[in-house]
Order: structure tokens, then C-alpha cells, then sequence
């Protein structure tokens, strides 16, 4: 069946964008494992002061997709360099990393060093979730700091979210292959240089006391220098529904290493997404095989190989500023509802 775009859903998405609070723009796409896709596109690249001078929004414009950049660059580049033996993903951190928090006596060093590639995919290392960094200084002052700070440790398995595990891992991926993150090449629809004239505005940054289009929403990430392992990716509505669909036919990797990552490591993960479970952001018609990840500024995708059919909602929900009452899990989960429902689940 070719996948359809129901009323309902944008019926939705119209509310959204049209509603205090809510984005000025959301992009959905949907695909088969065939190929044939279904998208729409709704409001406008800013919120402006009148609507006549609204940009328009296109299929060709550039969303932030921030916290996608986890699974769609670095855990792939991190299973990629495993596929070509220059890495074990059980190797500890301090094998590719070994002047991470060297300084002897300094707590927490010890421990990071001994924990896995494995555990930071998956969010099992123990890491605390976030901190400053962008208050730290200037990018090398950053990037020199962030290896040599002592980062407290909890014990390994349990899943804690954290951005730092993935700036760890953009960190072992540019000593690997010698050059910075944004110099990757990048498959057709993703960028790290957006044209800001074509890019989704997101927030009206408090720091950088300016409104954002084209330049990454993370600070953190921002401070490094644009990119870093857990944010900084853009992609077109294209770029991404791509992604979708090498997720659900094959070829994101190869066969193998696209069945051991899509394999459940530690409870609600894989080794680059959330799996599917009460609550999750793909929705509760969402077959137990499915996974899926979603990005801060608004965005997401999900993939359900048992429904033949992988979407992708892409919204500026923070746009012009994060601190508003919308609510952005419940639109993914209606989204993902009324699609499934739609095609006959």
C-alpha cells in the first residue's frame, strides 16, 4: 500500500502551526520500503510580525535537526568504523582516548576511561546528562577542558541520556580518522553549513542575543564550533525521509551491522535509537520492532519495519523561544497514531 498523509493528521499539524505557542513550520514526510513517499509541508520559515512577509517554507529547507545528529552521524559513523575493524565498540573509552582525565587522583577519570564505545551508543555509561560548556570559554579552551574534566560516574548499565557521551564519541571519531566532525562527508540533504536564507528559524537565543536560522541551536555544540558528536546536523524534509528509508529496506549499513544495531542492548535501546514502548514518541500503534529518535528543536523519525513504513515530523517547536506550554510529545504521538491508523494497522 502507497502510504497516504490522512486529514487527521494534518488536521493536526494545521493546529500546531497555527496556534499560540505552538511552530511556525512542520514538515512530515512518510515512506514505504519501496520508495514512494507521501509529505507535506505547512507554515512558514519564521513567525513574522505580519503575515505578508512570511518566507515561505519549501521542500528544500534546512531544519536543525539537533539531537538526530546522535543516530544519523555519529552512531553511524561510530558502527561504520566498526564494520571496517578500525574500532571495537567494547573497547574502553581510554583506548582511543588516553589522555582523558589523566591527571592521577582526579575522581571519576579512572572509571570513564574503563567504560565502552558500547556503553556511550546506549546511553549505559553512567555520564550525567548534560553541563555549561558553552560558559567555559572560547572552542579550544572548551574542547581542551571538556577531555581533561574529571566526569563522575554512576555504575554502567542503567540508561541515562546524555549529550556528553556523544561529544565523548565525536571526540574518538575525529582522533580516528584525524580531522574535525564537520569535515564527514554527509549523504544528499544533510549539512553542518546550512544557507541561512533557506534554513528554519528556531530560537531567540538569550546567549547569543539573536535569533537563529542557519547556525546550530545547541550551545554547547555551537561553542564547539557548530558541530559536535550529539548536535549540529541539518537536513531538508529529504534528507531525512532518506534516512527513514535506509533504516527500512536496508543499506544504511550493511546487512549485518544494520541487524546488530537495530537489535535492543539495554532496555528501550539500541545501538543508535529508542526502541518502542508505553508512552514512546512514536505512538501506541507502533509495532514492538519499531525504534525511533527525536531531536530538541522539534524534530524527529521513526522507523517501523513490521508496518512496512518509516516517518519523519520535523517542527521549529522552539521557535522563537523553548519556554511556551506546547507540547511537543503529544503531537508526535497523534502523528504517529493517525499515520499507523491509516494505513490499515
Amino acid at each position: 500500500m502507497s502510504p497516504v498523509i490522512p486529514p487527521r493528521t494534518r488536521a493536526l499539524l494545521e493546529r500546531a502551526t497555527q496556534g499560540h505557542g505552538g511552530p511556525s513550520a512542520a514538515a512530515l514526510g512518510v515512506v514505504n520500503a519501496a520508495g514512494e513517499q507521501a509529505t507535506v509541508l505547512l507554515g512558514t520559515l519564521q513567525r513574522p510580525e505580519r503575515p505578508a512577509d512570511a518566507p515561505p517554507l519549501h521542500a528544500d529547507s534546512w531544519w536543525d535537526l539537533a539531537s538526530l545528529t546522535k543516530p544519523l552521524l555519529t552512531a553511524r559513523e561510530v558502527l561504520r568504523a566498526a564494520e571496517r575493524g578500525l574500532l571495537d565498540l567494547d573497547d574502553p573509552l581510554g583506548t582511543h582516548l588516553p589522555d582523558l582525565a589523566w591527571m592521577p587522583g582526579q575522581t571519576g577519570g579512572d572509571g570513564l576511561r574503563e567504560r565502552t564505545l558500547r556503553h556511550l551508543l546506549t546511553h549505559s555509561a553512567g555520564l550525567h546528562a548534560w553541563a555549561k560548556l558553552f560558559t567555559w570559554g572560547d572552542e579550544r579552551t572548551i574542547r581542551a577542558r571538556f577531555l581533561h574534566e574529571p566526569w563522575p560516574v554512576s555504575e554502567a548499565g542503567p540508561v541515562v541520556y546524555s549529550d556528553l557521551g556523544y561529544v565523548l564519541l565525536g571526540r574518538v571519531l575525529e582522533r580516528l580518522h584525524g580531522h574535525p566532525l564537520r569535515d564527514l562527508p554527509l549523504d544528499g540533504g544533510l549539512t553542518f553549513t546550512p544557507d541561512p536564507a533557506r534554513a528554519v528559524a528556531t530560537e531567540h537565543c538569550l546567549w547569543r542575543e539573536r535569533l537563529l536560522r542557519g547556525e546550530t541551536h545547541d550551545e554547547n555544540a555551537a561553542a564547539m564550533g557548530g558541530v559536535a558528536g550529539h548536535a549540529g546536523l541539518f537536513g531538508t524534509l529529504g534528507g531525512v525521509l532518506r534516512q527513514g528509508e535506509l533504516l527500512l529496506r536496508g543499506g544504511w549499513l550493511s546487512p549485518a551491522a544494520q541487524a546488530e544495531t537495530l537489535r535492543p542492548q539495554v532496555e528501550g535501546r539500541t545501538l543508535a535509537f529508542v526502541t518502542s514502548s508505553p508512552g514512546w514518541s512514536g505512538g501506541s500503534l507502533a509495532s514492538p520492532a519499531a525504534f525511533g529518535h527525536t531531536g530538541f528543536t522539534g524534530t524527529g523519525l521513526w522507523v517501523d519495519p513490521a508496518r512496512g513504513l518509516a516517518w519523519t515530523l520535523l517542527t521549529n517547536r522552539v521557535h522563537p523561544t523553548r519556554h511556551t506550554s506546547f507540547d511537543i510529545q503529544c503531537l508526535r504521538r497523534a502523528v504517529g497514531n493517525t499515520l499507523l491508523a491509516a494505513q490499515g494497522v
